[in-house]
């Protein structure tokens, strides 16, 4: 897998039946290494190595319900209360983040109520915190560290 504009991670890799697979450190188990996973893993470490939040406030690939349909998110943090204090949207390397993007994690957020969003293909990263009274968001120039 190509690198990505992340600080540099250790990541367990395994192949088997010509398929490799990675760990995610948050479902505990291998998953299939695909372009999106290898950012969505990249993107873990940030938020656990770099930004500090523990791994038990994490959660990855649940399903959500938007407009009577089944999506699914790619991260979200919890703050210490259990509230969502950041949703994450992930694209493959390939994908440029576009108007699009920000569409579909908005409405996800319709449903999550996070105060911030990410925004991340590998290369790019887009953080922003949400304005719930003015129904807007602004960018920031990262994602805050864990406040303990």
């Amino acid at each position: 897998m190509q690198p990505l504009n992340f600080p540099k991670y250790s990541f367990r890799i395994k192949s088997s039946e010509n398929r490799l697979s990675v760990f995610d450190i948050v479902r505990k188990k291998f998953v299939a290494l695909q372009p999106e996973e290898w950012v969505r893993q990249h993107t873990l470490h940030f938020l656990v190595e770099t930004k500090g939040y523990p791994i038990s406030l994490v959660n990855v690939e649940k399903q959500l319900v938007v407009n009577q349909l089944k999506k699914r998110y790619d991260i979200v943090v919890f703050d210490s209360t259990g509230k969502v204090e950041i949703l994450v949207e992930c694209k493959s390397p390939e994908v440029s983040i576009s108007q699009g993007t920000f569409d579909q994690i908005a409405r996800y957020n319709f449903e999550l109520h996070a105060q911030y969003l990410m925004v991340t293909n590998g290369f790019n990263h887009y953080y922003c915190k949400m304005d719930f009274i003015n129904e807007k968001y602004s960018f920031l120039k990262e994602i805050p560290d864990f406040r303990r």
